[in-house]
């Protein structure tokens, strides 16, 4: 009888849950009219016509005049006189092969490190080259495991290219990798 009345009041409580799902209805908003859009604006095209750039001249090529930038109308060409020829150029004669290939001036090279301090500035780059090719003379190379030997290599990698640079001048390069080779093997010597 316990049983019964259990099942009964749990079909009772089964009933009314359901019984709400029955009678609920969705609202709906009415339908609105379509949004007006406003029309697109006319569109103003100006028409030019393009500007010819002036000629850029070669080093050593003579200077030639422009030609001119108005339109003259037919009747105003008949009319106005033909400009008389300019006088003719010779080109220079093609190299010979006695005289050889003429020395191109060495491109000028950039410097952010005023001169005065660039001698400073190269041997601390190089006292720092010396202190990461010490460090790294001291480390015992088959005893690290691959990932300190990737750093090694690495560190020796920055030692070259530093060089590298520092014969090309470039001291701000140099001193960048000088710095990171130097981390690296004080990094590897304090393993």
């Amino acid at each position: 009888m316990v049983r019964m009345v259990h099942a009964f009041g749990w079909l009772m409580a089964a009933a009314l849950a359901t019984s709400g799902c029955f009678g609920a209805q969705a609202k709906t908003i009415p339908e609105l009219p379509p949004l007006d859009m406003p029309a697109p604006p006319p569109r103003h095209v100006e028409a030019t016509e393009p500007q010819m750039p002036a000629p850029v001249l070669l080093p050593g090529e003579p200077q030639h005049t422009a030609p001119s930038q108005q339109r003259l109308a037919p009747a105003q060409r008949a009319e106005s006189p033909r400009p008389a020829d300019p006088p003719k150029v010779e080109a220079p004669a093609p190299k010979t092969a006695d005289e050889g290939p003429r020395a191109a001036a060495p491109p000028s090279t950039l410097q952010t490190t005023p001169a005065q301090r660039e001698g400073e500035v190269e041997r601390l780059i190089r006292t720092r080259l010396t202190q990461a090719s010490n460090d790294l003379s001291r480390i015992n190379y088959q005893a690290l495991n691959s990932d300190a030997r990737t750093q090694y290599d690495t560190a020796k990698r920055f030692g070259a290219q530093a060089e590298e640079a520092l014969r090309a001048k470039n001291l701000i390069f140099a001193n960048n990798l000088a710095d990171k080779a130097a981390a690296l093997a004080a990094r590897l010597l304090s393993r």
